[in-house]
């Protein structure tokens, strides 16, 4: 299918919503309430393009100058941190100027309000003063919720006020350890205007509300709560690929990876429909990016080989040395960390022939985060086949590789060294425990799982195999039984040792390995009751399962 921006006719299908705006151009509407869905969507740069052309059709929409505004401007993935210094400079001045016009064109109040509020975020004109660009996430806050307390009624002021709430601290809203609010979070106030609204049946059928309510809830300590608003925005706008990636950031967390790979295959079509016609070198990239990410890790967790390894074959092709090169935005930072995605896939099914096979890229320098994950894979394919003079070679290579990697290269909302800081405690402790050194092998998997617990939030994870599968794997091989059932019952969430994100519910490995545990420790009642959760966990399965890691060699081949 071929969408034409000109063309109202073949557009995108993104549901039904509408926000009437002050124009007389029925056309302007059209595409005013299409930039407005693809800013909800995240989908920024489309929601600019439509902006400008509903400009186009009426140059004194100002609605439309506000709407490009707040889509130039920082957002929940975006803060202004991660903008580089030509990207900023463009986007401020386009954000202040398109601002100032608004403010010269008629308006309604509420129109009137948001152009003013917006103007808050974006207190000065100089990209070099970070100290007052930060300060405007406050003051437009503040300002928003004086808004929406004034205009109770308007589902879109109330949502875009939990969006400026949210970004005071994004992607730090709750203490995970503690599940109170962090520090600064203006969360409880958000929530608090989020759930008036969803009482609403506007607010239930509402892309934007329901959005920002999945994320303020994904950190929560209880992200089944959200589970409702997750349903509601399957589908309600079929060709935004983000916001059908979105309900699955709450699956993964309530262990239902069925409907994560379901869902993120359905945003992975309309992300196809979006770059057949935008292209792959845009921002968006990495939205299109992370729903195959998420494909991958969900399908990972229920076992299905087939799935995961063409997610990440379908990642890896998009980026191309000719996206990565982009420097404004710096695409490599942004995305080469998920290329070798691959990587963790065959660690996970255990597929070592293949593995020790792997190719280093062909630019190690542009693809660095790439290389040194091979090595780390390669190496731990290595170790486990016995051939360790070959894995210390990988280990020395990765060592080599890591230095090379820049603190700027993120996967995410995590940088690609703090994620291999984690792969080199792995392939140490695989290295020491064919070598026959148990504890001190041991000792590194457990600095593993420290390293792997204290990376930031993510979703998904920034590892991508939980360190616990392999250490609870291969105590189970030593038969330290009781203490490999304490790391499965940690894993899955069945007592309070993790915090709520770094638990994983009903994930087949750990259900698979805890089994196993209580079986040998005669516990044969509780046996029973895992048996059935785990029979339903291994039925989408496209491989058997012997443990819940397959550096485990006693069970080889089960």
């Amino acid at each position: 299918m071929t969408v034409t921006v000109g063309d109202p006719e073949s557009y995108y299908d993104l549901g039904s919503y509408h926000r009437p705006v002050e124009t007389a151009s029925a056309q302007a509407q059209l595409w005013f309430d299409r930039g407005l869905i693809w800013a909800y969507a995240f989908n920024h740069g489309e929601a600019i393009t439509c902006f400008e052309k509903a400009l186009s059709l009426d140059p004194e929409l100002a609605l439309a100058r506000w709407g490009i505004a707040y889509a130039v401007g920082p957002n929940y993935n975006k803060a202004w941190e991660a903008f580089d210094p030509t990207d900023l400079a463009v986007s401020l001045a386009r954000a202040r100027m398109e601002l100032q016009l608004a403010r010269a064109s008629s308006a309604t109040p509420a129109e009137r309000g948001l152009i003013n509020a917006l103007t808050k975020r974006f207190p000065t004109a100089d990209p070099a003063d970070t100290a007052t660009l930060e300060s405007g996430h406050t003051a437009y806050a503040d300002a928003m919720l004086e808004l929406a307390a004034a205009h109770p009624d308007d589902i879109d002021i109330q949502t875009l006020a939990a969006d400026a709430l949210v970004n005071v601290t994004a992607w730090a809203l709750w203490d995970t350890r503690t599940g109170d609010p962090a520090p600064g979070s203006r969360v409880v106030e958000a929530k608090r205007i989020l759930d008036t609204a969803l009482g609403t049946e506007d607010g239930r059928s509402h892309p934007g509300l329901l959005h920002i309510y999945l994320h303020t809830m994904e950190m929560s300590d209880h992200p089944e709560e959200a589970l409702p608003a997750a349903d509601l925005l399957r589908d309600l706008v079929p060709d935004a690929g983000h916001l059908q990636h979105m309900p699955t950031h709450i699956d993964v967390l309530c262990g239902d990876y069925h409907s994560s790979v379901a869902s993120n295959l359905s945003a992975v079509v309309a992300d196809r429909k979006f770059v057949d016609t935008a292209g792959p070198l845009n921002f968006y990239s990495l939205y299109r990016a992370h729903d195959l990410h998420f494909v991958v890790y969900s399908a990972m967790f229920s076992g299905q080989s087939r799935v995961a390894l063409a997610a990440a074959a379908e990642l890896a092709g998009q980026l191309t040395p000719e996206l990565l090169s982009i420097e404004s935005p710096p695409m490599a930072d942004w995305l080469e960390a998920f290329v070798p995605l691959r990587i963790h896939v065959l660690i996970r099914f255990g597929r070592w022939d293949e593995l020790t096979l792997e190719p280093l890229p062909e630019d190690p320098a542009l693809y660095c985060t790439t290389a040194a994950t091979v090595h780390y894979g390669r190496g731990v394919a290595h170790a486990a086949m016995g051939q360790l003079e070959q894995a210390r070679a990988e280990r020395a290579a990765f060592e080599a590789a890591y230095g090379t990697v820049p603190d700027s290269r993120y996967l995410f909302n995590n940088t690609s060294r703090d994620i291999l800081d984690v792969a080199r405690a792995m392939l140490d402790g695989e290295i020491a425990y064919r070598e026959g050194y148990f504890d001190s092998a041991f000792a590194h998997l457990r600095r593993a799982i420290e390293l792997d617990d204290s990376l930031p939030y993510d979703e998904p994870w920034g590892w991508m195999q939980p360190t616990r599968h392999a250490y609870g794997a291969l105590l189970l091989e030593q038969g330290r039984v009781e203490e490999a059932a304490e790391v499965y019952e940690a894993d899955l969430g069945f007592d309070p040792t993790l915090s709520r994100p770094c638990q994983h519910p009903n994930n087949l490995w750990s259900l698979h390995g805890y089994h196993e545990c209580l079986q040998r420790l005669g516990r044969t009642s509780e046996a029973a009751i895992i048996s059935r959760q785990l029979e339903l966990a291994k039925a989408r399965a496209d491989v058997p399962v012997g443990a819940s890691c397959a550096c485990r060699l006693d069970v080889a081949g089960a």
